[in-house]
């Protein structure tokens, strides 16, 4: 039976709870869950060319440090490679990430956990036979770019990428799943073969536009399993948001009825 699954991660912290976190034992349960059922490793791309069988993209957004400390053994333990994508003006920095959404957790007790990955782990992941992948250079909403600054976040963290790690990157993962068929068209445009959001569709349209099944800190075992199922997956019938664009979107409808009421 054939059916690729591909999921999205980003941090894994045994006590931070924000919602772009799993725990070690979560991750490690959700994994082998698949693995007893028969999907094997694949990188984004080969999902995205075609996988035979029962195929996983394990996929990591904003490479976070913990992504090598933690999620790499489970992974190898399991028999599992992965993709992580990466936002180049934060590789090897000693600042925390801060974009809005997670810039809540700056200055209290889980900031590390923001601390994006240096090009020595990047290459680390590559050389043990995963997939290093472009997060655009400082992670802007996509689709609020004109063109120039579009062409700019995409290009450059593909140079970046290529010219630290000596290999070709054209994967892509849209910061917030946030994408369009302008942005995908740029993307293309800027060398990419394959890129993924988080579309509550969770139907393949357009290689760069692939879903995603996301996995946040709250998903419950039940939950997970209802996720990645294939027959929710085909109907389509995932509404799946990032948390990050749910809670931007619940900011922005709220907005205006806070000023009609005032």
């Amino acid at each position: 039976m054939k059916d690729t699954l591909v999921l999205c991660y980003h941090a894994v912290s045994e006590d931070w709870t924000a919602d772009l976190s799993v725990t070690p034992a979560a991750l490690e349960r959700q994994l082998s869950t698949l693995v007893r059922r028969g999907y094997r490793g694949v990188t984004f791309g080969e999902a995205v060319a075609g996988a035979d069988g029962r195929a996983v993209a394990v996929t990591f957004d904003d490479a976070p440090r913990s992504l090598h400390r933690i999620a790499l053994p489970i992974m190898e333990e399991l028999g599992l490679v992965g993709t992580v994508f990466a936002p180049t003006a934060h590789v090897g920095s000693e600042e925390p990430m801060g974009w809005p959404g997670v810039d809540r957790w700056l200055g209290g007790p889980h900031e590390e956990e923001l601390l994006c990955m240096d090009r020595a782990q990047l290459a680390d992941l590559l050389a043990r036979g995963w997939e290093v992948g472009s997060h655009t250079h400082t992670h802007p909403h996509l689709t609020e770019l004109g063109e120039a600054e579009l062409e700019e976040e995409l290009e450059r963290s593909r140079a970046l990428l290529e010219e630290w790690l000596g290999a070709d990157c054209r994967s892509l993962a849209y910061p917030y799943g946030d994408a369009s068929p302008a942005v995908a068209a740029a993307a293309r445009s800027a060398g990419y073969v394959a890129a993924a959001t988080l579309d509550a569709s969770l139907r393949p349209v357009d290689p760069l536009l692939w879903p995603r099944v996301g996995v946040y800190h709250g998903d419950r075992d039940w939950r997970f399993r209802l996720k990645a199922s294939p027959a929710v997956r085909r109907l389509g019938a995932g509404r799946l948001r990032h948390p990050l664009r749910a809670r931007r979107a619940r900011s922005q409808l709220s907005g205006p009825a806070r000023r009609a009421s005032a």
